[in-house]
């Protein structure tokens, strides 16, 4: 299996620098079958039917993008330079492990100032990346970090345009609860409250977990034998309730429906024993083809970068010729790409028929 079975040409004006508005609005592919419909995401209550279960990722993306100076006394005087920092995760010593630029000009000890409330001191530098010790901790932390920081647009958007105010609403979802991920559960974007209510009317029921995303997801594949890839580590949890709620629906026949290929990464990880169970930790699962799913019956999820793990997770559930007619489809219709762009609905043949 090599990258290059993962690759599609996709040309540039496709890429969405912006959501649609209202959120609900923007089109679904359907993939049923052998049949491609186009749709609108508000249509989504009709492909769906009493009893099938959506689950849903509530981590609530942190605004991780973070602008600074260093400060340092020379002959010159004392001078300042500009800082940048993306945060990626916290340790467990209460640091945060973080991308610096420029990483090789600063020193381990150095401080960099975000604004009035809000510093941090560079102590370890490790495989590239930095690790900060900030001045706050806590709610005290989270305020400042409001106050200071910017939302981490993926890379393919903030190449085009910087993030702004409107990207703090635009790029969390509206059931976000728990602090921590560094890139938004992109699938999820498109549900507003409209949207929420139609299919809880339609009989549709809602599991929430939380994986917190990591800057990690939008890493290249670097090898060219794609089983030797091996997947950053991203934390998550699965409460017994949602356990027992998704349980429960496999055995009155329901379908289970991750909205984003986080929710199901971190469900098929829950099930890897062969059925789901309370899970807490960190999973690096790779799914690519050949996977056996244990608990997703069909995925709802954007349109992906070609040669990323995230197409090579849905040609595990759709197959690779299928995902290559989709993918063909999307184009020609101009479907928006990425993670502001559109969404598609995913049924395989060999899974429960509506």
């Amino acid at each position: 299996m090599k990258l290059s079975d993962f690759d599609f040409d996709l040309p540039e004006h496709l890429i969405a620098t912006r959501p649609a508005v209202p959120r609900s609005s923007a089109r679904m592919l359907v993939a049923e079958g052998d049949a491609i419909t186009d749709a609108r995401v508000s249509d989504l209550p009709d492909w769906l039917r009493p009893g099938d279960r959506l689950v849903l990722n509530d981590t609530r993306v942190i605004p991780a993008r973070l602008s600074g100076r260093r400060w340092r006394e020379g002959a010159q005087g004392r001078t300042a330079a500009q800082v940048e920092v993306t945060l990626l995760e916290p340790r467990a010593d209460g640091g945060w492990a973080a991308l610096v630029k420029p990483l090789r000009k600063l020193r381990v000890g150095e401080i960099i100032e975000f604004d009035a409330d809000l510093s941090a001191t560079l102590v370890d530098v490790a495989e590239g990346q930095g690790v900060l010790s900030f001045n706050l901790a806590g709610d005290d932390f989270d305020a400042a970090l409001a106050q200071a920081g910017a939302m981490p647009l993926p890379p393919y958007i903030a190449a085009r345009r910087p993030a702004d105010a409107r990207d703090k609403t635009d790029y969390q979802t509206v059931f976000a609860r728990h602090p921590g991920a560094v890139a938004a559960p992109t699938a999820s974007l498109h549900f507003d409250a409209p949207l929420l209510a139609a299919l809880r009317a339609r009989g549709v029921d809602f599991t929430h977990v939380t994986l917190h995303v990591g800057a990690g997801t939008f890493l290249p594949v670097k090898v060219e034998d794609v089983t030797h890839h091996r997947m950053h580590a991203e934390r998550g949890r699965v409460s017994a309730q949602a356990a027992a709620e998704i349980a429960a629906t496999q055995q009155a026949g329901g379908r289970i429906i991750p909205v984003g290929t986080t929710a199901l990464r971190l469900i098929e990880t829950a099930a890897r024993g062969g059925r789901i169970a309370p899970w807490e930790g960190e999973t690096d699962i790779f799914i690519y083809p050949g996977f056996e799913f244990a608990v997703a019956d069909a995925l709802m999820t954007n349109f992906h970068l070609p040669r990323s793990t995230l197409m090579m997770l849905v040609s595990a559930l759709m197959g690779r010729e299928r995902i290559a007619a989709i993918y063909a489809h999307a184009i020609a219709r101009e479907y928006r790409f990425f993670s502001y762009g559109d969404a598609s609905l995913l049924i395989p043949r060999a899974r429960k028929a509506i």
